[in-house]
């Protein structure tokens, strides 16, 4: 975690958007409800909007911010979301204007001390702090076990050292306020193959292995999982379990 923005994502901002899953309500109730107050939500390190939109229907105004300027240009509009390109240390926000921070699958990337001195910075007083990160996808069988063996084994060299802060769920961050408890949380998509695959694809370690190699390693992969699926277009259940830092300032 440093201060220059590494930004692994930008390149495939499209794909971002139409593969990444989705947040479940029962998130966005635990943050309101860890929120002093319902006016203002900052999301920072907001990508193109997984969270943002969801916020807005619990706060009175949302403003997301990326310091990916391609990111936010394929944020979904919300009336109620303002989108900025900022960096989550500098959100040129004014003081003590915010009733909760947080930070969705993007606190590693962060330069923390800085981001926690903005996050007090703009924080009403007791505002809402949460870090939010998701791990491997799961699914039963031995189509779990294969999208583990790839995630680990065949693409593990390629993640980026930030990685392992996800793998932990953000367990070996520093968390500048006391805790609260937050109830087990899960993302859950009903996907086809070509939605899993689609996802693959804007993992930053497939992009970096591509590059470093100029093979493709979903192109081994893929055969071997779509054996495993079956029905190429019969969904089946996709699991994210959500690790959830929640704190008040």
């Amino acid at each position: 975690m440093t201060s220059a923005f590494k930004d692994h994502f930008s390149g495939h901002a499209g794909d971002y958007r139409a593969f990444r899953p989705l947040y479940p309500a029962a998130l966005v109730d635990v943050l309101a409800d860890a929120a002093p107050g319902r006016g203002l939500a900052w999301d920072a390190g907001c990508g193109n909007g997984q969270l943002s939109g969801d916020l807005a229907a619990r706060f009175t105004r949302v403003v997301a911010t990326d310091a990916s300027s391609t990111q936010i240009a394929q944020a979904v509009p919300h009336d109620a979301v303002e989108y900025r390109v900022a960096p989550a240390e500098h959100s040129g926000l004014p003081n003590a204007c915010a009733h909760l921070i947080v930070a969705a699958q993007a606190a590693h990337w962060f330069d923390l001390p800085a981001f926690y001195a903005e996050a007090k910075r703009v924080a009403r007083p007791g505002a809402a702090l949460a870090l939010v990160s998701y791990g491997v996808l799961e699914a039963d069988g031995e189509v779990g076990a294969l999208l583990r063996t790839f995630h680990d084994d065949t693409i593990g060299r390629w993640w980026p050292p930030e990685r392992a802060h996800v793998d932990n769920g953000y367990r070996s961050l520093p968390f500048p306020v006391p805790e609260r408890p937050v109830p087990p949380l899960a993302m859950e998509m009903p996907w086809t193959l070509a939605q899993v695959v689609g996802y693959l694809g804007t993992w930053s370690a497939v992009k970096a292995a591509l590059k470093a190699t100029g093979a493709n390693p979903l192109d081994g992969f893929v055969p071997e999982l779509a054996a495993a699926w079956g029905d190429p277009d019969a969904p089946r259940a996709i699991r994210w379990p959500l690790a959830v830092r929640l704190g008040n300032l």
